[in-house]
């Protein structure tokens, strides 16, 4: 089984607990994750399978999408609703605050310096910050630049604010919530988070976790396989000489693609190829060499 296996993710475990229990249901050691999902947080996880494991860094930076619901009036130490923290820090909703969230919503878009939460994963001298705040010993976080390309208020109720985010990877949608607040003077956490999209991974494609274990049909069903994956890398064709020094890692030239004239009919700012054999199957990633040349970087064999 080889592959990219969408899990929609329940609230509650872990991203690690969520790859341990796909290992069991599926029986396959060679699971892991693109990118981590809060525990509160539901919707999409890709979940690499098999030989797809050697593609996961190239399938890790892509932007997300989300819909994120806000509580003003309370501030929290995590940012969100962790039920494990101290109560909400609560404050009256300034009037008319709901109506300025449109507007502060500005200074949020494009790229900017974000700090992360110090409950989060972000790791601090090989620790993770949130193992050194829980002990008491909150690190001080080093703000990271992040890129938000689309954030718009969808609907309000009362102080619950609904918002649809995309952003670029390492974005925390928590710690935009608590700079909400801040700027309102009134405190804000993040109350619901639901991913619906992770790069070239959307919520339709995903699988509720109870299916999965429930029966590995399920998953083998809905498996995205290797040949559909990284639509936006371009690709080349090996001869059959290309395929077997390809299996070696051996450099590529220009005697070894078919109906393509090598590199140089590459665009000059591609990074990478997937490189497939004249069935369409995808034999790993390339990268362009000078001298019209292609090393593999990844071979899936």
């Amino acid at each position: 089984m080889d592959g990219v296996l969408v899990i929609d993710k329940p609230a509650g475990p872990t991203s690690h607990d969520v790859v341990a229990v796909v290992r069991r249901a599926l029986d396959e050691k060679r699971i892991g994750h693109t990118g981590t999902l809060d525990p509160l947080a539901t919707g999409v996880l890709p979940l690499v399978v098999g030989r797809a494991t050697r593609l996961a860094r190239f399938l890790s930076g892509a932007d997300k999408e989300y819909i994120a619901e806000v509580r003003l009036g309370a501030a929290t130490s995590t940012f969100d609703a962790d039920e494990r923290q101290e109560a909400p820090v609560l404050a009256p909703v300034p009037a008319g605050a709901v109506e300025a969230v449109a507007a502060l919503l500005e200074e949020f878009r494009g790229t900017y310096l974000q700090s992360p939460p110090v409950f989060s994963a972000k790791k601090i001298g090989g620790t993770p910050a949130h193992r050194l705040a829980r002990k008491g010993k909150p690190p001080e976080m080093t703000p990271v630049p992040v890129t938000v390309s689309t954030l718009e208020m969808v609907s309000h109720e009362g102080g619950l604010i609904r918002l649809r985010v995309v952003a670029s990877s390492g974005f925390y949608v928590r710690s935009l919530a608590h700079d909400l607040g801040q700027r309102l003077g009134c405190g804000a956490h993040l109350e619901n988070l639901r991913r619906v999209r992770a790069g070239e991974f959307t919520i339709e494609q995903a699988v509720p976790l109870e299916a999965v274990i429930e029966g590995a049909a399920a998953a083998a069903a809905r498996l995205i396989p290797l040949e559909r994956l990284l639509p936006g890398m371009p690709g080349v064709v090996l001869s059959a000489r290309g395929v077997a020094r390809a299996g070696h890692g051996n450099v590529l030239g220009v005697e070894d693609l078919l109906g393509s004239p090598g590199t140089a009919g590459l665009p000059a700012s591609t990074p990478r190829v997937r490189i497939v054999d004249e069935a369409g199957r995808l034999l790993g990633i390339a990268e362009p060499r000078d001298g019209d040349l292609l090393q593999p970087v990844v071979v899936l064999g």
